[in-house]
């Protein structure tokens, strides 16, 4: 299995020139190692939990006190194998065939240093006569570093960021491994490559990226006082937040939920009670999984989260913790969208088949709602019309509402709008942020199609559709600057992404020629599509085989994708 479940864009000039390497110190291995004891402790109290609601469940009641001691060892050693891996024990009887203990003898068996302190037959350096010996680097065939060459300013080189380089954010499942992606998207040069990645805990659903430094120290690592930092919605009801300049770290720089008390700075001074997480919906963390982040751009300390626990929170970066805690909806909430100007209504969409745009001021104001024909997937607002609201559906459509016009119940809804853009799940789209009324959708049914709903192009009407072979599409995002607004980013079922240069397109210029800046435009003859390439051996996550799913016609609206 292979998929990308979400992705991200950051704007240049945000990423370190040169990010910095973790540094794993004897202090750093400490803090880490009493991080993953207070994990280890609070795995025992579930793992001791569990066999006691079993026991109960066989009517045998089990306690720690009868639980058999052999078990717990084993338990506890497989909990430290995976917690700690930089701790593993090694079995004695493994190390008698290293037999260390005479690893210093000659093959003789005489010692190499006596006890008394004089030499043996073999000195420490009694071997350098069969050593060879070359003038320079260039001369000794097993090093290929030359003379002039440093290999710290070689891998320096490697990881450098330039300004004019956009970063991607991917978050990938991978044989129920799960990662982010970093990934450097160089325009001028069509190159996508990856330039680190980072472990996740679990199955990511939702990545934000932040402007601001979160975490201990973090504002005094850059000079300018920018961040660039990402969090993390997963399964798991915790949201990770992640120093994006720093590369190999081993544990996030905060977490907002119920653990946030250990890992936001130093784990060690948390008070942690033994017991199991609350399973209870409350005003403090989250309790079922994250499906949904927005960062305020207006007031970057604040951070929206919505849950399938059918709250949506928000939390003050600075201190790590929960600011306010809304139940606008009855159902999970999947998806969220700050106002452009209004910096303190938050729109939000529901499995309850409801959109609600709440003012954050008002928790106890009665927000206005609009409800759609099933479960919501997207909810975004128009950029260039603050009073526009787009709203997509399991079923494939997207709803354009005017927030101006809020009905007095959600079933009398009445959209400006209402398109059935594709025949399945309309998982994603995305507002293009320098041309007015082009927006890109992506469906579970494969396709990624792009539309010009501007009004004086009466009404929304396809240009482009495309089958990209990435499989069932699950984000579209395009990038967030001027010279780059045209590149689409597209991540789907089958693990890989690309970006897609949609000025490429003949349709698109010709749409919107009356929108766009002559210089913005590319003149390219063919379409330009960026991807990493991917191992002919890699298999898609929904079993289906490689090759051309689709053919590819020009008709009046534009191109229109026709299934085999």
């Amino acid at each position: 299995m292979s998929m990308i479940t979400a992705t991200s864009w950051v704007p240049r000039g945000f990423a370190a020139p040169f990010p910095t390497r973790y540094v794993f110190d004897e202090e750093e291995y400490e803090r880490i190692s009493k991080l993953a004891k207070l994990e280890l402790n609070d795995a025992k109290g579930d793992l001791e939990q569990a066999r006691q609601d079993e026991g109960r469940s066989n009517g045998t009641p089990v306690s720690g006190a009868n639980a058999d001691a052999g078990a717990e060892d084993e338990d506890e050693q497989v909990w430290v194998l995976k917690l700690t891996p930089l701790r593993m024990a090694v079995d004695d009887d493994d190390l008698k065939e290293y037999d260390l203990e005479h690893y210093d003898d000659d093959p003789d068996g005489n010692p190499e240093i006596a006890e008394d302190g004089e030499a043996g037959t073999m000195s420490m350096f009694g071997n350098v006569k069969s050593l060879a010996y070359h003038a320079s680097n260039v001369e000794d065939p097993y090093i290929t570093l030359a003379d002039n060459e440093d290999p710290d300013e070689e891998e320096r080189e490697e990881l450098q960021i330039m300004p004019s380089d956009n970063l991607v954010l991917a978050a990938r499942v991978e044989d129920e491994v799960a990662h982010l992606e970093v990934y450097v998207y160089e325009d001028e040069a069509d190159n996508l490559y990856v330039h680190h990645d980072i472990m996740l805990p679990a199955i990511p659903l939702a990545v934000e990226w932040l402007d601001m430094p979160v975490g201990k120290d973090a504002a005094s690592k850059r000079a300018d006082g920018k961040g660039n930092f990402v969090a993390i919605g997963t399964m798991d009801p915790d949201i990770e937040i992640w120093d994006l300049d720093t590369i190999d770290c081993m544990y996030p720089n905060a977490v907002l939920g119920q653990a946030s008390d250990a890992a936001p700075s130093d784990p060690t001074t948390a008070k942690r009670k033994k017991k199991r997480k609350s399973k209870k919906i409350n005003d403090h963390y989250h309790i079922d999984a994250v499906l949904s982040l927005a960062a305020n751009r207006a007031h970057t300390h604040l951070l929206a989260s919505a849950s399938a626990d059918t709250t949506i929170k928000l939390w003050d970066l600075n201190s790590c913790s929960c600011a306010k805690s809304y139940t606008h909806h009855t159902d999970k909430v999947c998806s969220l969208a700050w106002h452009p100007t209004e910096s303190t209504v938050l729109l939000s969409g529901s499995y309850d088949r409801t959109v609600a745009a709440a003012d954050m001021r008002a928790p106890d104001a009665k927000a206005p709602r609009w409800g759609v024909e099933s479960d919501v997937e997207q909810v975004r607002w128009d950029p260039f019309d603050q009073h526009v609201i787009y709203v997509s559906t399991e079923s494939g459509c997207l709803h354009a509402f005017d927030a101006r016009n809020a009905p007095a119940s959600p079933g009398q809804s009445k959209p400006i709008w209402t398109l059935q853009a594709h025949e399945k799940a309309l998982s994603s789209f995305s507002l293009n942020p320098a041309v007015p009324g082009f927006i890109a959708t992506g469906s579970m049914d494969k396709s990624v199609k792009l539309w010009n709903v501007s009004p004086s192009s009466g009404g929304p009407s396809m240009v482009v559709s495309r089958d990209l072979g990435l499989g069932k599409i699950f984000s579209v995002n395009f990038a967030p600057d001027d010279e780059v607004a045209f590149r689409l980013a597209v991540g789907g079922s089958k693990g890989a992404i690309q970006v897609w240069d949609t000025s490429t397109n003949k349709a698109i210029r010709e749409a919107f020629a009356g929108r766009i800046a002559p210089e913005k435009l590319s003149v390219e003859k063919e379409e330009r599509i960026v991807a990493v390439e991917q191992d002919e051996s890699e298999s898609s996550s929904d079993g289906e085989e490689d090759g051309n799913e689709g053919d590819v016609k020009e008709g009046a609206d534009g191109w229109e994708s026709m299934e085999e």
